[in-house]
């Protein structure tokens, strides 16, 4: 799977999907049924490889909604995890932050084709050069700040420092462009940072009081919400997300990463540590967003059904761009991905915090829509565990897909 927000794409061929895990409980307003025992089993087969838990939700459009929960033993002492947990769903904000931009170019507030010199002046060098389009299908070739050893070591909670907006831009910026402005593609959160403070400038709120007005207010999505700042998420609710500590992380690190990198939390049993409150200040617009699988589900709707954008920019929005070469069946377009799968195609996107990995897919009609969330990301560098997740994507996606 294709890693978002973390910044180690090295993981993306190792890892399926996302995940966060407990018992089989379908709490859900919709009609449920028990779950399939091939889900169900396949779902408990990723947390005896390893992981320490996965969220499993299937609507196939035809009434019956499948919920599956399955955790480790050993995490319960933390929390009880169910199918209607709250989870950190990195960078999948990404949709939901170009949603936002979308209907404000519907209100002519602000044009796809607009310099972002015209709305952040002298933040980003060549301002003049990227358009809006450009920082929402990753064009722009700014360099993704995640990338920076001072991000990163926030990012992985050795450092607790509050990081603003501005400052992870910045750090995007003080190294070289990928590319010229619209000459590739390469996946950069600065893109989405910036569209967030563009959004805000070209409307005079905060992001997420636009968020909440414009997209979780009326839909009812009343577990999702946007972690800003220096706040730590509301763990109510939250399923709690886990990493390897530092003794089993180093083999599981691609190449490039620096000497010691681990992220920092409390002590878990089988070699974890607890990354649910890490440091989130540097996720904001480009992965920030808590949420559920059930109100993510109800977004997707809404949104492939055309129910939050005109005809014409929900058409924008579907009209992609290749992806790096080792995803062929990925493409981006304004913050939606389209994938081939074995069994036809799907939009959404997926995304990755510390602790927290996670895809969210429907198709094209938004009729029909499936989570996998799982409660770590380089538990499933684990080849045995990122298997099993595959396996449980896979299968999620087709039985989804009917």
């Amino acid at each position: 799977m294709k890693l978002k927000l973390n910044p180690f794409p090295a993981l993306l061929a190792v890892m399926a999907l996302t995940a966060c895990g407990t018992q089989a409980v379908p709490v859900s307003a919709d009609q449920t049924h028990a779950p399939p025992t091939s889900l169900a089993t396949l779902a408990q087969q990723v947390v005896d490889a390893g992981a320490p838990g996965v969220i499993v939700r299937v609507d196939d459009g035809r009434g019956k909604v499948v919920e599956i929960a399955r955790q480790a033993p050993w995490t319960r002492a933390d929390h009880t995890m169910a199918a209607s947990d709250r989870f950190r769903m990195g960078s999948n904000t990404k949709t939901m932050v170009a949603t936002v931009v979308l209907q404000l170019v519907a209100e002519h507030r602000v044009r796809l084709t607009d310099p972002v010199e015209k709305w952040l002046t002298g933040l980003i060098p060549n301002g003049n050069a990227i358009t809006l389009r450009m920082l929402l299908n990753h064009t722009s070739g700014l360099f993704n700040y995640t990338f920076d050893p001072e991000v990163l070591r926030a990012f992985t909670g050795q450092d607790t420092r509050a990081w603003t907006p501005r400052e992870l831009i910045a750090a995007g910026v003080r190294h070289d462009p990928m590319f010229a402005p619209g000459a590739g593609y390469s996946y950069s959160n600065t893109n989405y940072v910036a569209l967030g403070l563009i959004a805000e400038k070209a409307t005079g709120r905060h992001l997420d009081d636009l968020i909440r007005a414009r997209i979780t207010r009326p839909l009812r999505l009343t577990d999702t919400y946007l972690v800003t700042g220096a706040d730590t998420p509301r763990t109510r609710g939250l399923a709690h997300g886990y990493e390897p500590d530092a003794a089993r992380i180093g083999p599981l690190l691609p190449p490039g990463v620096p000497a010691g990198t681990a992220f920092a939390g409390p002590a878990r049993p089988a070699g974890y540590v607890d990354t649910t409150t890490i440091n989130a200040s540097t996720e904001w617009a480009a992965g920030g967003m808590i949420s559920s699988a059930r109100d993510w589900a109800r977004f997707d709707r809404a949104l492939l059904s055309g129910r939050l954008l005109p005809a014409a920019l929900l058409k924008e929005m579907r009209t992609t761009v290749a992806e790096e070469t080792e995803f062929p069946n990925r493409r981006y377009g304004l913050g939606l991905e389209q994938v081939t799968t074995p069994c036809g195609t799907v939009w959404g996107h997926n995304g990755q915090v510390p602790g927290y990995s996670g895809e969210t897919y429907t198709d094209a009609t938004g009729r029909r829509t499936v989570a996998v969330l799982t409660t770590t990301i380089f538990g499933l560098a684990v080849p045995k565990a990122g298997a099993a997740n595959k396996a449980l994507v896979d299968a999620a996606v087709c039985a989804m897909l009917d």
